[in-house]
């Protein structure tokens, strides 16, 4: 039993890091229709740039709060002056530029940092059965939803955003500036993608550390439903647990494989996703 407890424990504490990548992938999905595959590519940047300002400066917050300001300008500026005059064109141009971004920037910092591995310390012990950096990375990421739906539900900001991404003709004819929305979001979907590189990047970093990270991330985002910012976090969970359950009682080499098995499980009974709304094509 308490071997269980471990388990679960410790998928709760990885599936914090899928969900919050998973996040920031449907709130880009959700304003473009358009599959971020850069996002592992902002995180790696916003965490090495956090590595530098904690050598820098020998504080773990202000690296971390360096690694969310620099997820939010990349994925700013990622958005106005790189995809959305390609993605308006065609969304299959989006998706190719997204793509090439992502090689670009892990190029960049291998270029810059190195390919070799560079230790990164963390701000909390990971000793203990739920350590503290394990109840940060559950806390941060519970955090961000919540905060999420509070910006949706009860702010005008919050409004006008969602308005961008799911009528963006009325909310232009009714005096909402979708672009600066759509930008908007994908700072906010950069800036979680951050705190998801936060969360799974140390000890290690290396320019291809988030590799796996993304392959699970995108994993929990179709199974929670790509219209869905909540499902996505159930997503990312049910992947910690899953890879956890599997590595401790069948083996860590089964643990990639135990994804797929989700994913076709849940996928043969939610074709859209676990939380997603059923929807009806006119014919």
């Amino acid at each position: 039993m308490t071997h269980f407890i471990n388990l679960t424990l410790n998928g709760l504490a990885t599936g914090a890091a899928y969900a919050a990548l998973a996040l920031s992938l449907v709130i880009i999905y959700q304003a473009t229709r358009l599959v971020n595959f850069a996002q592992p590519a902002f995180a790696l940047l916003s965490v090495y740039a956090a590595l530098a300002v904690t050598q820098l400066t020998g504080s773990y917050w202000i690296g971390f709060a360096a690694a969310l300001a620099t997820g939010l300008t990349v994925g700013a500026a990622a958005e106005r002056l790189v995809v959305r005059p390609i993605a308006r064109v065609s969304p299959l141009n989006g998706i190719i530029v997204t793509l090439g971004m992502l090689l670009v920037v892990q190029g960049v910092v291998g270029m810059v940092w190195g390919n070799e591995q560079h230790g990164f310390g963390y701000a909390f012990s990971y000793v203990g059965r739920f350590s503290p950096a394990d109840a940060f990375a559950v806390g941060a990421v519970a955090a961000v939803a919540a905060l999420l739906f509070l910006l949706y539900r009860f702010t005008p900001f919050g409004l006008r955003m969602r308005a961008a991404a799911h009528h963006p003709e009325a909310a232009r004819l009714s005096g909402v500036r979708v672009g600066l929305m759509l930008t908007a979001g994908w700072a906010i979907a950069s800036a979680i993608g951050a705190l998801a590189g936060m969360l799974a990047g140390p000890p290690f970093l290396s320019p291809n550390v988030f590799d796996t990270v993304f392959v699970f991330g995108i994993t929990a985002a179709v199974i929670g439903g790509l219209d869905n910012p909540f499902g996505s976090i159930l997503g990312g969970m049910l992947i910690g647990l899953g890879g956890s359950y599997v590595s401790g009682y069948l083996g860590s080499e089964l643990a990639t494989l135990s994804a797929l098995v989700i994913v076709v499980v849940v996928l043969s009974v939610r074709p859209d996703g676990i939380l997603a709304r059923p929807t009806a094509r006119k014919v």
